[in-house]
């Protein structure tokens, strides 16, 4: 572990990761372990209690019983193979054959040359290894600008797309363009009344139904300098197709530039419109007819309809019963047009002709469709032979409040608070991070106050603050005359050396969160780093021989300087997964 780290040099955890299956895989020659038992469950972590030691494995609870013993006795016997590594210090059991190592700090120190060779690569992986991976997010009506209902799962979405990229999956960020259902045609009226407005017309009141946004008078102008008043008194038959693609379009371009302020751009805009136009939704039946999956049959009747006002209507049903659904699932109505699940089927066999994987961010009021979606997947693998992952995250709503008081809806928008209007009050970073510092199932309130708020209790500001601190002290050091140096690093004590530790916890945070699906953990993780850096450098307050600068000690301070730059690394390296920038002073 005293070498020289590269770019290409192991992190700690992945070293001591391929240390324990070189151990492995000693017992299997030894015959201790049968050969060819997956090891896939056996995971190499920081202990719960940090008293217990630096790291830990369950190999012994996990392969005990493949090789036919008692975890403890197989424990001992990793032990005894572990025991020979010069950096561990001491290998102990714990309980029923939990294994506890304590590392040297020598091992540890290595770690922070690690984060200064690999710099913004410290904390990404191959470990997706090329998979491609569809993220469907945001797929907001396109009725209007976006409001802070599609924040949430707007940044969720992006922010995991950025983690699978980090960790060597190709990802594809994808937008869903609902263009096809009556909403679309509300959309067609309302930017029609705008036209004959912008025409002269008096309109008065827009009537009820239709979208009441101010975001529509620009669309209007549009419309009446591309055709006059050709269309303003025609009957709607003659302007309502003519309408509906201009609307979809125009809103689209609003809902991208609303994105944008977000930080947001997706690589796919997938239509709907041209989906059903393709024909997509009835090769996608017939293949699922080929394969026994839809057959035409009556649905039930609903509970509390009598046979008098229920009239049974054979219909085309997909067999979701049989992937765990209540009940078979029309992909088709009585007059022929496709279902929002018939659609959505079809949608779904697209996206998987070009992922192995996928992955959609929903808000929680689709919560009910969950099942059904998925029901339409596991049939797609059973008929293609080939197992597709998919993953549903459902997010949910967002309570805005000012001062603890819910905020009064935008007029500007016509009836909600627009996604632009938030973050051009309180910026792009404040969003986005806020977005992610609660898990995306629970609930969400939030306060503009509190946000902006220069205090603990606000983790946007305290993970910035300490990105901020860390450069701030650079900038003083070198007034000093005094710089970052890994030339002393084993003059670091066991303070410095307790906040490497923590600091080498990334890059397996980082492949567990992308594995878990959960973005969130980055943002929990950098709260947690920032909270024990500003208690380190408020030791320092305390005590000035535990400061970072040293005028009287340029050795000792020139490698606390370099710890505390790489600290700054990984905070940097966090936020930019999230799409949050470090500021450079507070």
């Amino acid at each position: 572990m005293a070498q020289t780290k590269t770019p290409d040099t192991q992190t700690i955890y992945a070293a001591y990761a391929e240390r324990i299956d070189a151990v492995l895989s000693a017992l299997e020659m030894e015959g201790t372990l049968p050969p060819g038992v997956s090891r896939a469950n056996v995971a190499v972590e920081p202990p719960r209690d940090p008293s217990h030691g630096d790291i830990a494995t369950n190999a012994a609870m996990v392969l005990a019983k493949p090789a036919k013993t008692n975890p403890r006795a197989l424990a001992e016997q990793i032990v005894e193979h572990l025991n020979r590594e010069p950096d561990i210090e001491a290998a102990e059991i714990a309980g029923p054959g939990f294994i506890n190592l304590r590392i040297a700090d020598r091992a540890w120190v290595e770690e922070v040359r690690a984060i200064g060779a690999l710099g913004e690569g410290y904390g990404r992986s191959a470990m997706g290894a090329g998979s491609r991976v569809n993220v469907e997010y945001v797929s907001a009506n396109p009725t209007g600008p976006m409001h802070m209902g599609h924040c949430r799962g707007a940044v969720v979405g992006d922010a995991l797309a950025s983690l699978l990229d980090a960790t060597g999956h190709q990802v594809t960020r994808e937008y869903y363009v609902n263009d096809a259902g009556g909403q679309v045609d509300v959309l067609a009226r309302s930017a029609h009344v705008r036209y004959r407005e912008a025409l002269g017309e008096s309109v008065g009141e827009i009537p009820e139904g239709l979208y009441p946004g101010d975001y529509l008078i620009p669309v209007g102008k549009a419309l009446a300098e591309e055709f006059g008043d050709k269309y303003a008194a025609a009957p709607e038959s003659e302007w309502l197709a003519l309408l509906r693609p201009r609307g979809v379009a125009a809103m689209m371009d609003l809902i991208r530039a609303d994105l944008a302020k977000l930080g947001i751009a997706h690589d796919v805009f997938a239509s709907e419109a041209e989906l059903q136009a393709a024909g997509k939704p009835a090769e996608a039946e017939k293949w699922l007819r080929e394969q026994g999956l839809v057959y035409d049959g009556e649905l039930e009747k609903p509970k509390g309809k009598t046979p008098d006002d229920w009239e049974p209507v054979e219909l085309p049903l997909f067999r979701s019963t049989q992937f765990g659904d209540d009940q078979d699932r029309p992909i088709r109505k009585s007059d022929g047009s496709w279902t929002y699940f018939g659609a959505d089927l079809a949608y779904h066999m697209q996206k998987a002709e070009n992922a192995d994987a996928l992955i959609d961010i929903w808000g929680a009021d689709h919560a009910g469709t969950v099942k059904r979606i998925k029901a339409a997947v596991a049939a797609l693998s059973q008929g293609q032979g080939k197992p597709i992952p998919f993953d549903v995250k459902l997010v949910q709503m967002v309570q805005l409040m000012r001062d603890g008081e819910p905020v009064k809806m935008s007029k500007r928008s016509g009836n909600f608070v627009t996604l632009a209007d938030v973050v051009d009050e309180v910026g792009k970073d404040v969003v986005r991070f806020t977005m992610l510092t609660r898990k995306p199932e629970a609930q969400m309130d939030f306060d503009f106050a509190k946000v902006v708020e220069a205090s603990k209790d606000n983790p946007v500001f305290y993970v910035q603050y300490a990105h901020a601190r860390i450069r701030s002290t650079m900038r003083k050091a070198a007034e000093e005359n005094l710089a970052p140096s890994d030339e002393a690093l084993d003059a670091l004590g066991p303070e410095d050396v307790a906040l490497v530790k923590l600091a080498a916890q990334y890059p397996r945070v980082v492949e567990a969160a992308a594995q878990a699906r959960e973005p969130h953990r980055i943002a929990f993780y950098l709260y947690d780093l920032a909270a024990a850096f500003h208690a380190f450098w408020n030791a320092g307050n305390e005590d000035p021989a535990k400061r970072v600068i040293l005028t009287q000690d340029p050795k000792l301070s020139g490698a606390r300087l370099y710890l505390v730059a790489q600290i700054g690394q990984v905070i940097r390296n966090g936020l930019g997964l999230l799409g949050v920038e470090a500021v450079e002073e507070m």
